[in-house]
């Protein structure tokens, strides 16, 4: 995660980004939800536009990985979900560490 890119983007404003971040938690437990196991009857419809709002999310944040991991998926198929699956796991462990770090959230 690029923190400085979204503290660049909220021009330091630590309220906004705190704001920003609690938010893509609170849609990152709602996508994750989404993104069903394809062995337990595969994506819900609508996963590539899914794969789309998280791509823009995540580049937003500077979650990279997440947003590239979510590209890959919107032009691919079904089995790429799974690593937006991991990097969503991984963004959300690392926006939770941060708004730790600088008490917010």
């Amino acid at each position: 995660m690029d923190f400085d890119h979204l503290e660049t983007y909220c021009a330091g404003d630590m309220q906004v980004v705190t704001d920003v971040l609690v938010v893509f938690r609170e849609q990152a437990q709602a996508w994750a939800e989404r993104l069903a196991d394809p062995g337990e009857g595969g994506p819900s419809e609508g996963w590539r536009d899914l794969a789309h709002t998280i791509k823009g999310a995540a580049r937003g944040i500077g979650a990279l990985a997440l947003g590239e991991a979510a590209d890959r998926a919107e032009h691919g198929a079904p089995s790429d979900l799974a690593a937006v699956r991991a990097e969503l796991d991984a963004a959300v462990a690392e926006v939770e560490g941060y708004l730790t770090r600088i008490g917010g959230g």
